[in-house]
């Protein structure tokens, strides 16, 4: 297998992963996968951190019930990767209803320690 075959499956699999973690509001792995400096644009315009992201996740702000990936697109950059994906999304943010159909994109960067980690992220609701 090809160096860009084996980056992109690693990609899939991290995706998949912030998936499960997400829906399960899971800390630890979003921990894991979301490097500190991380600038994340929520579905309304916040600038947020991944403190802000992680609470979000720990307190309830945000439930996610379902998270049903459409369409994938990845696009490899030696140590980087970025990703567009469609998401149908059920679930609640701040107590209100947060049902759609979403775009994220994310850039994921290769950490100090040889892992893959979210550096940016950009939410944004197809209407």
């Amino acid at each position: 297998m090809n160096k860009i075959k084996i980056v992109e499956t690693q990609i899939i699999k991290a995706e998949e992963q912030l998936r499960l973690a997400m829906l399960a509001s899971d800390v630890s792995t979003l921990n894991e996968l979301l490097a500190p400096e991380i600038i994340i644009t929520s579905h309304l315009g916040e600038l947020l951190t991944k403190q802000d992201d992680l609470a979000a996740h720990e307190s309830g702000l945000i439930k996610i019930n379902e998270l049903k990936p459409s369409e994938q697109h990845i696009q490899l950059h030696t140590e980087v990767a970025i990703v567009s994906v469609r998401m149908q999304l059920s679930g609640s943010y701040n107590g209100r209803p947060a049902n759609g159909d979403f775009r994220f994109t994310r850039v994921w960067a290769v950490s100090s320690s040889g892992n893959w980690h979210i550096v940016a992220a950009h939410i944004g609701m197809i209407v």
